[in-house]
């Protein structure tokens, strides 16, 4: 029997003031996610077993790619991607690793908000020398972007 190590999974979550209709909106299409994550996925969709691939827009990270497969859409409930998580070697080639999964899940929340909740594992199959680091700044970044994405979602 396997156990989970306390650095294998990163969850966030927030409530947005937002209907769950915007928020998915915000969440499942690429332009959109694109806009308020800091990726320029002008042209993209997100379907099931599709890459999409953009470069990064946040200042000091231009040399990154946004780069997911999509694993599961439903509808205004779960979107979820495979990704190398914190990716900034330009000499690593990344594609070599076994990526991280990532799961947002919306849940109504009362007065007509949604709650919506993040989850990225598989942290434990990042290579040895990298892992606390991208284990760490993931962690960091996902709280940054849940406040991205509620600015978004509630403007």
């Amino acid at each position: 029997m396997s156990t989970v190590s306390e650095t294998d999974r990163i969850e966030r979550s927030i409530v947005i003031n937002a209907p769950r209709e915007r928020v998915w909106r915000a969440l499942a299409d690429a332009e959109s996610f694109g806009t308020w994550f800091g990726a320029d996925l002008k042209g993209q969709t997100f379907l099931p077993g599709q890459r999409t691939r953009g470069p990064i827009t946040i200042k000091g990270f231009e040399h990154i790619h946004f780069d997911v497969v999509i694993e599961r859409i439903e509808p205004q409930q779960l979107l979820s991607y495979h990704w190398h998580p914190y990716p900034v070697d330009p000499t690593i080639d990344y594609e070599l690793e076994t990526p991280t999964r990532v799961v947002f899940t919306l849940h109504d929340a009362p007065d007509n908000t949604t709650l919506l909740k993040v989850a990225e594992s598989g942290f434990d199959n990042v290579p040895p020398h990298r892992r606390l680091e991208a284990f760490r700044m993931n962690g960091n970044g996902w709280a940054a972007q849940l406040e991205n994405i509620a600015r978004h979602a509630s403007a």
